[in-house]
């Protein structure tokens, strides 16, 4: 019963994170100093006369109230649609099918490697307290954390495709071939670049905190008793401290979510892969509101699971948790 009044209260309180995503997305994209007539027509906006500029922004609703196009897009919505994307010539459904995929195989790969990458690293730093490889792996964290993402994600274009030609430098397989003669291989080789770069990011924050949780652990009275035994410093990281230290890494890495997929939009376009990210970004720049609106609903709930499934995990494991949401 209290996990079904739980969910009731999780699944309300997403439903009006939508909603003020939604309200705040249209809201600033009505503050764009972009003309949306003009973003359609693109080059040819000199040769269409007024007329015809009327009669375009007539056909997709661009001439009524602010009001009117957001309650006009609500409805769409209730009733199951997400709209037509006038850049795309597609429903809006289409062209986030075509695309999510592709987010998703970089998403769920530059998360799983973040991951791996982070429990270990953090177990190394923290079962060896204030040595260089503490040192080193610390420095390395802290800098990553503070380097942006577009800026990374260049430089790796820059050193890995451009100059030493290891990898491809943009899209998800090479231009002019179908994507149905594009084999495994090559969308993989396409894929590792973002994949990396994006993971490199992510790994920061789980470093850090496993340290600290590893830190705490080698402290504690366990890991003492376990010296005392004779076990070796290897030893306890790896049989007792990974236990200690993997659960919450993975509660993390689950409400990072967030973070690392607004990361992958800005990979993305840097190299150039065709996801959500590309469109993201058209849709911003020619004022496509019934695409940004959908991407912007998609991020939350996306971001929102993310955060469900980490309260899940903290509120099966830690009993302070269990109780701390029976008595809200």
């Amino acid at each position: 019963m209290r996990l079904a009044v739980w969910l009731a209260h999780r699944l309300l309180r997403l439903m009006l994170v939508l909603l003020c995503v939604a309200a705040v997305s249209f809201g600033l994209m009505m503050l764009s100093p972009i003309d949306p007539v003009d973003a359609y027509l693109g080059p040819q906006m000199a040769q269409v006369s007024p007329e015809q500029r009327a009669l375009i922004a007539e056909r997709w609703g661009f001439d009524a109230s602010p009001a009117v196009q957001f309650r006009h897009w609500l409805q769409q919505l209730l009733s199951g649609e997400l709209g037509w994307s006038h850049i795309y010539h597609q429903p809006v459904s289409d062209v986030i099918g075509q695309r999510v995929y592709r987010s998703f195989l970089l998403l769920g790969g530059a998360w799983l490697l973040s991951l791996a990458l982070g429990i270990l690293l953090g177990i190394a730093a923290g079962s060896n307290e204030g040595s260089w490889l503490d040192r080193l792996i610390s420095g390395y964290a802290y800098l990553t954390a503070s380097t942006p993402t577009f800026w990374l994600a260049m430089l790796a274009l820059l050193l890995f495709s451009v100059t030493l030609g290891w990898t491809p430098t943009c899209c998800a397989g090479p231009t002019g071939v179908l994507s149905q003669e594009v084999t495994l291989l090559t969308r993989l080789h396409h894929l590792l670049l973002p994949t990396l770069t994006l993971a490199l990011l992510g790994v920061a924050t789980l470093t850090l905190h496993t340290r600290a949780k590893m830190v705490a652990f080698m402290r504690s009275d366990t890991a003492l008793h376990a010296f005392a035994q004779g076990a070796s410093r290897v030893d306890i990281a790896w049989r007792h401290g990974l236990r200690h230290a993997s659960l919450p890494a993975i509660t993390l890495a689950f409400a990072s979510l967030g973070e690392l997929f607004g990361g992958s939009l800005l990979v993305e376009h840097v190299f150039a892969y065709p996801g959500l990210g590309q469109a993201t970004v058209a849709a911003g720049l020619r004022s496509d509101v019934p695409l940004l609106l959908a991407i912007a609903l998609f991020t939350a709930l996306f971001v929102s699971v993310g955060n469900l499934a980490a309260d899940g995990l903290s509120r099966l494991t830690d009993p302070r948790t269990r109780r701390s949401h029976t008595n809200e």
